[in-house]
């Protein structure tokens, strides 16, 4: 986190003192009121909300150059295409066969994972790149990597209703074997995890929960998530232990 590296203290250190549960020394006061151009006495009365100053800031931000677009694109993370392959076709062969599992389920399963992960071990999964849409997170590069694994005849894409909704399913070719040479045994047991507590919601249900987690509140429709973002989350979506210091 960059603000932490700033004030020359761990990223749990500054997470705790806007959660309150630590007090700033005065020379992170003053270099914190320097960065936010905010008074001392305003942080020290708990006048600011830090994270809705860092949001603010974030959000008025305009790219105006082709020298700031390409500072933009290197902070985006990068696609791993064949990391995302193998995550997707993990996620549904272990699940897709569920029949609340379309294309809405998806979407936020590998939200979540991608997230959740980011925010327990400070590392990308997939690291792939979610845009705000209305009914949640939705991972920019689904379309073309559905479209290859079709042309690889990985996956078969079918259309089916889930009570009275229509719904978009993609099943795994049955003769394919599984490969997950890109995963590490940490990352699968992280998945596991995810699959265990967030497979058997509805789309309503699981958008739901998206919806009250700050990478999505924080962005403007159409606007790709901020990661850093899980740090601000609130308790019903953050899922790191946070060591009281």
């Amino acid at each position: 986190m960059e603000i932490a590296q700033k004030l020359g203290i761990s990223r749990s250190s500054y997470i705790a003192f806007e959660q309150g549960r630590r007090t700033l020394a005065l020379s992170e006061a003053s270099e914190l009121s320097t960065i936010f151009q905010i008074s001392l006495e305003d942080i020290n009365l708990g006048k600011v909300s830090l994270p809705n100053v860092i949001f603010k800031k974030i959000k008025k931000t305009k790219k105006s150059s082709k020298d700031d677009m390409v500072g933009e694109r290197i902070s985006i993370p990068q696609e791993k295409v064949e990391k995302f392959k193998q995550v997707l076709l993990y996620v549904l062969s272990k699940v897709g066969g569920k029949p609340n599992i379309g294309q809405t389920v998806l979407y936020k399963l590998l939200y979540f994972i991608d997230f959740d992960y980011y925010e327990k071990f400070e590392e990308q999964l997939i690291g792939a790149r979610y845009m705000r849409n209305t009914h949640g997170p939705t991972p920019v590069a689904f379309a073309k990597i559905i479209a290859e694994l079709e042309r690889e005849a990985k996956i078969e894409t079918i259309k089916s209703k889930f009570y009275k909704y229509e719904q978009t399913k993609y099943l795994v070719n049955p003769k394919e074997k599984i490969n997950l040479s890109c995963l590490s045994g940490q990352e699968i047991a992280h998945i596991d995890w995810e699959l265990n507590r967030l497979s058997d919601l509805t789309a309503t249900q699981i958008s739901a929960l998206s919806h009250k987690d700050t990478p999505w509140l924080a962005a403007k429709e159409k606007e790709i998530l901020n990661y850093e973002h899980v740090f601000y989350r609130p308790e019903e979506t953050s899922v790191r232990e946070y060591e009281p210091l």
